[in-house]
Parts: C-alpha cells; structure tokens; sequence
C-alpha cells in the first residue's frame, strides 16, 4: 500500500470512535475541487514523504488500547487490490475499521463487508446521479455508483453518505436531487467546501456558500433521512 499520510488521532473522522486516519495515495477520480491533490495528482504524489506499513503496523501495535479505530481514506482506498489484506491486518490487531470511498468499486466494497473488514463505510456523493459524466466522462460508471449506494442501503454494515457542495458546481436543485437519489439512507452530511490547494488551482478562489444557504436545504431535505445534518 502506498501510505502517503497518517493523521495520529481523529476526534471526528470515525463517529463514536478515536481513531487515527491513514491516508492512500492514488484516485480514480479527479474532482477539480477536491482539496487533497497531493494524494490525487501524480506528482504530487511523488513529493509526497511515504511511511512504510512496517512503520504503520509498528504505531498501531504502539496505540492499542488508546485508539479505538482506523479511517482508510484516500485519494481512493478501492483501487488498490490489496485493500483486503491490509484491512484484515487492521482487524487483527483489534482495531475497528472505517472506509471512506467515492463508491466506484462497490465490488470491492462488497468484498470487505462480507469478509468483516470494515465496520463503518463513508461514501462520497460528488453530483445528481445525471451529472456524474460532466465531471468524470468515462471514469465514473454510474452503474457503479448507484450499486454501492444499494449495497450500503441494505445496512449489513454502518454508513453515512455525504457531500462537499460547491459554488459554481452544486445548486440547491442539485442538492435536491442527490438526496432523492439516496432517499432513505441512514445518514446524509452536507459538507462545506474548502477553497484550498484544490487539484484545479481556480477553485482556490471560490467563496464557500453561507451555512445558513446549507442549513435551509437541510431542513428541506431533513425527511427523507434518519439523520441529516451539516457540516
């Protein structure tokens, strides 16, 4: 696995939990305003320092005890064939395992369910289902998509959607109709945007919407889901 970062204690990344985030370098997807582009761009990827699993496993053994948790983000955890095994590696230890996926394996995800590999799946909506090709072409196979949005629907496993509403790229009619997309899913988390060092260097000067704008939708929004907040 190429670990390009390790955040030592989360208080809010897994719900419930203290936790630490490791974070995987590589992505599928390459959404213009995604402010993590040194785990998404190639080379930035390259300049990014990598910690060895040696190294991790070594801090992990170190916080047992202390941390409850582990958050396997990205860049895009599923694209890596050996997530399996390193989540099991995980499990072993004691460690309780969260997921956060912009859904496009849901193979794979399916995989780490049935296995008893992760216990918590994070699951970015980036657009309405009808507007995924704008931003992705080919990349993004909403069939896809919409199998992982089914799968953690079926609740074997915990899970929240969420997210990131941007200026220029989402209004509140799209917002509107990604909850409808996911209509009656446990949790649905609407997240304010963060006009930094974004993978397109123009979305650094997009002003984030005012949280009463998100806190009006939500309200809206609000029935359609056991839980609904803003963030």
């Amino acid at each position: 696995m190429e670990i390009a970062g390790l955040q030592k204690l989360t208080l809010i990344d897994y719900p419930g939990k203290l936790a630490c985030t490791v974070f995987l370098a590589g992505c599928n997807f390459l959404c213009p305003w995604c402010y993590s582009k040194e785990l998404v761009l190639p080379r930035e990827i390259e300049k990014q320092p990598k910690i060895s699993e040696k190294e991790f496993f070594n801090f992990l053994k170190k916080r047992k005890g202390l941390l409850e948790g582990v958050v396997l983000c990205g860049g895009e955890p599923t694209i890596f064939k050996n997530l399996p095994n390193f989540a099991k590696k995980i499990k072993k230890l004691g460690f309780f395992v969260k997921l956060d996926t912009n859904g496009s394996n849901p193979e794979m995800i399916k995989e780490l369910i049935n296995k008893n590999l992760i216990d918590y799946v994070a699951m970015d909506v980036k657009l309405p289902k009808q507007r995924y090709a704008e931003i992705f072409a080919k990349k993004a196979k909403i069939k896809q998509i919409d199998n992982s949005i089914k799968l953690l629907k079926e609740g074997i496993v915990d899970y929240e959607f969420r997210s990131t509403i941007v200026p220029g790229v989402h209004s509140k009619k799209d917002i509107i109709n990604m909850a409808k997309w996911i209509w009656g899913a446990k949790a649905y988390y609407l997240q304010q945007f963060r006009p930094e060092k974004t993978v397109d260097p123009k979305f650094e000067k997009v002003k984030p919407y005012p949280r009463e704008f998100l806190l009006k939708i939500q309200k809206t929004i609000a029935p359609f889901f056991e839980t609904c907040q803003v963030r």
